[in-house]
């Protein structure tokens, strides 16, 4: 019998350490079934009252919707090689430096208006429809993709809230079967592109009064509502709804989401990648890609 001694439990004393484990281990697992029950309990079937509101760059879509758009307008000869350079740099620096620097993002409103003066917006729209397949459609986080028809299998309306073009945003949320999409307007006089906004761009608080309204307009009960985006400039539309989600978050939105106990979704893959806020591989690339094309540029011009 002594050869079965190992099945008989030891008799020791728990330490402080191997305590601490198992209390970990037995939190760890309570908080998963709870998950898993919220999870199954959200979203609300056949609730009115209730819409999912969607960030798209980097939270339904790999990169900025913009700098597709561009490449696709850049293909078609809208503008030069210079300008997609410098465009290009610009979407470097907010990749690198994790911020979106006031002077940059002016400068890339300016040099998306000035492409688009003077054209029909039907012809906009008409070419947003092959932009998205040609650079857009692969790029689909199929993880967020998910939430979103999960709110549209419940019965609730899904929106895109995005700082992009309305006219682009309209055409991914058609193509991704979503409600509809709010984004910056660009003012335009019998069809005609004038090269200015009306407003601002929709960012940051701005997101938030979108929503707002939209919610007034269609008679959404905000605390029963979800948001969903990876910026932490868009704490205030997160802060405004019940079900706040930071997807794919940046370090500020990581840590406030975790302060306030909101749910976390990453569908990045590498580690490198969760942390400093950028899709593997096709971000580096991206990165790597603008800031060559800058580089490139600056030589020339010395």
């Amino acid at each position: 019998m002594a050869a079965l001694g190992w099945l008989t439990p030891r008799r020791r004393s728990a330490t402080a350490r191997s305590v601490l484990a198992g209390e970990a281990s037995a939190e760890a697992a309570r908080k998963s079934s709870q998950d898993t029950q919220d999870e199954t309990q959200f979203p609300v079937h056949g609730d009115e009252k209730a819409a999912a509101f969607f960030d798209l760059d980097n939270t339904v879509m790999q990169g900025a919707a913009l700098f597709h758009f561009g490449r696709g307008l850049y293909k078609r000869k809208f503008f030069e090689t210079r300008e997609l350079a410098r465009f290009a740099w610009q979407q470097a620096w907010f990749r690198l430096a994790g911020v979106e620097d006031p002077e940059h993002m002016q400068e890339a409103r300016d040099s998306a208006l000035s492409i688009v003066k003077g054209h029909r917006v039907s012809e906009l729209q008409s070419i947003g429809e092959e932009i998205y397949d040609e650079y857009m459609a692969e790029r689909i986080w199929p993880g967020t993709r998910a939430l979103a028809q999960a709110h549209l299998d419940a019965g609730q309306k899904v929106w895109l809230v995005t700082a992009a073009p309305v006219e682009i945003a309209q055409v991914i949320a058609r193509r991704l079967g979503l409600t509809g999409a709010l984004g910056t307007v660009a003012e335009s006089v019998d069809g005609v592109y004038t090269g200015k906004l009306v407003g601002e761009p929709l960012h940051g608080p701005a997101k938030a009064e979108a929503v707002r309204a939209l919610a007034s307009a269609e008679g959404f009960d905000l605390t029963r509502c979800a948001a969903y985006s990876d910026s932490h400039n868009d704490i205030p539309m997160l802060s405004l709804v019940g079900h706040p989600y930071a997807i794919n978050p940046d370090a500020k939105l990581r840590r406030h989401a975790r302060d306030l106990d909101w749910r976390l979704r990453d569908y990045r893959t590498g580690r490198k990648a969760a942390k400093v806020g950028i899709p593997a591989a096709a971000g580096v690339g991206a990165v790597a890609g603008g800031t060559a094309a800058a580089i490139a540029l600056h030589r020339r011009r010395r």
